[in-house]
């Protein structure tokens, strides 16, 4: 593997977009939140930013810091819990719900200006013309966490095989991953993501190969797709 090799991805999700991911995946009323579980899920979400040698913003680490304080905080009973300064409630989770109401507010609004904007170009086409009836519905972009949390699907479905092996005679390289990814969605048919996997039986080839992708990606070679969220993702070549 090659082991000085590094993602340089632009993460243009913050925190909180990480948060609301997990939330939302987890099917979880923001006012319920459970500090301990979203935690934990934080977490593992930045060791897995770490294990893939991707470099993450400062804020990422505070957020994750913050999350820590809290759960140790409400482990504790309340007569022993740190005063919080001009703390208008007894939930330390408080001040971080009400970040995310209002992260959440914005978030949707940029949602249904995007939406209004993909609505115009399908209604007018460039000649002036209406777009035929039987045209698909555009697939959604896929974030960077959707990504990690199918590539900790993967990970966790090849190590529960009894056929799971660390292959320390062979190599594998990023660059013979992204020809071999190119040459599976250059036939012009979207390419599921378990299938990118599917033969696969070692832990740092299933590492490479999701380099690989990212790379892809931020190169803007392919691109990451869903019919709707929690669908399967789907991994398209983009046009020349």
């Amino acid at each position: 593997m090659e082991t000085d090799y590094k993602v340089k991805l632009e993460v243009f999700e913050g925190p909180l977009d990480l948060l609301l991911y997990l939330i939302k995946r987890d099917e979880i009323d923001i006012y319920d939140i459970s500090i301990e579980r979203i935690t934990r899920q934080y977490l593992e979400y930045l060791q897995a930013f770490k294990e893939l040698k991707i470099d993450i913003a400062g804020e990422f680490v505070v957020m994750a810091a913050n999350l820590i304080y809290l759960k140790s905080r409400s482990l504790l009973p309340l007569d022993q819990q740190p005063p919080e300064e001009d703390a208008e409630e007894d939930d330390p989770r408080w001040d971080l719900i009400r970040q995310l109401i209002e992260y959440k507010k914005f978030k949707e609004a940029a949602a249904q200006l995007h939406d209004r904007a993909l609505e115009q170009e399908r209604l007018f086409t460039r000649d002036g013309g209406s777009p035929p009836s039987d045209a698909p519905l555009p697939l959604h972009e896929v974030g960077i966490f959707q990504l990690i949390h199918a590539f900790q699907e993967v990970i966790k479905r090849v190590e529960a095989r009894d056929d799971l092996r660390e292959i320390f005679g062979e190599r594998f390289s990023v660059s013979d991953k992204i020809e071999k990814i190119l040459e599976r969605v250059n036939s012009g048919t979207p390419v599921r993501f378990s299938e990118l996997f599917g033969q696969i039986v070692s832990r740092v080839e299933i590492v490479v190969t999701f380099l690989a992708l990212l790379e892809l990606i931020r190169l803007n070679q392919v691109r990451a797709l869903q019919p709707k969220m929690f669908d399967e993702i789907q991994i398209a070549a983009i046009a020349a």
